[in-house]
């Protein structure tokens, strides 16, 4: 073979080294699903962050807590980031997912709300209030209640309490169960709800000003940052975890939201 014959067969080589492996690439291109409002605000804040560190991150959002683990588990996503620890043990445990929780991100402090009243005491006999209907934050919205005296529940009910579990309800309170995103719309057809402060903060409701009572700041709400277990040691995923946790995002959540949401890392 001629020299310059060689040269080209060796640039050929490379050339198509460089086209078989370039799928690897898709590895550095991630779809992140998550719910509108504040999880969907502040990933766009990490998403900067990842392409200064070599992902593209396309941010996509869901109006419900189901489809996002469904796509997830479809392959439709790369990772999901709204849900909390409770409520992703659930869903696995119930459906069978085979995902797991790489980073804490925020909490978000659930607060009841009403349109007609300004204190829990005064909620009268029989008065309407409404909880989300999924078990961990129907259960959760229940430990709230118990916690600002309204209702009691069984010792054993726990963080999956439901209506069936209240033991003590002295002004016998009618709990309506109803789609977590519904409850702020919903809001003149009770006297009161227990709302999850995503949806409150994207229907204009902020806990620290609005809530007529809000649950205590600690406990195991944290959201987290879920991905297929057969992914979480990918590299992109030490980066997406590393992008959240930055000086940068925690700075915006505080400047952004004054403390309706809270950075849990």
């Amino acid at each position: 073979m001629k020299r310059r014959q060689l040269i080209q067969f060796i640039a050929g080589l490379g050339l198509a080294a460089g086209l078989v492996s370039a799928p690897a690439m898709a590895e550095d291109q991630i779809k992140m699903g998550v719910t509108a409002g504040p999880h969907a605000e502040i990933m766009e804040q990490v998403k900067k962050l990842l392409e200064k560190d070599g992902v593209q991150m396309k941010v996509i959002e869901f109006t419900d807590y189901i489809q996002p683990n469904a796509a997830l588990s479809a392959g439709d996503l790369d990772a999901n980031s709204y849900q909390h620890q409770p409520y992703l043990d659930a869903q696995i445990k119930d459906r069978g997912y085979k995902f797991v929780s790489v980073g804490s991100t925020i909490t978000f402090p659930m607060g009841v709300y009403s349109k007609k009243i300004k204190s829990l005491n005064d909620l009268k006999q029989g008065a309407r209030v409404g909880v989300p209907n999924d078990p961990t934050n129907g259960g959760r919205a229940l430990l709230v209640l118990q916690a600002k005296g309204v209702i009691k529940l069984k010792a054993d009910a726990g963080l999956k309490a439901t209506p069936l579990d209240i033991v003590e309800n002295p002004k016998k309170i009618k709990i309506v169960e109803l789609d977590a995103a519904q409850l702020p719309r919903s809001l003149d057809d009770f006297d009161a709800a227990v709302i999850n402060g995503n949806y409150a903060e994207s229907a204009g409701l902020s806990p620290t000003k609005d809530a007529i009572a809000v649950e205590a700041s600690t406990g195991p709400y944290a959201n987290v940052i879920a991905v297929r277990i057969a992914d979480k040691d990918k590299p992109w995923v030490a980066k997406l975890v590393k992008a959240y946790h930055s000086p940068e995002v925690k700075k915006f959540v505080l400047e952004k939201y004054k403390g309706s949401v809270i950075t849990s890392w």
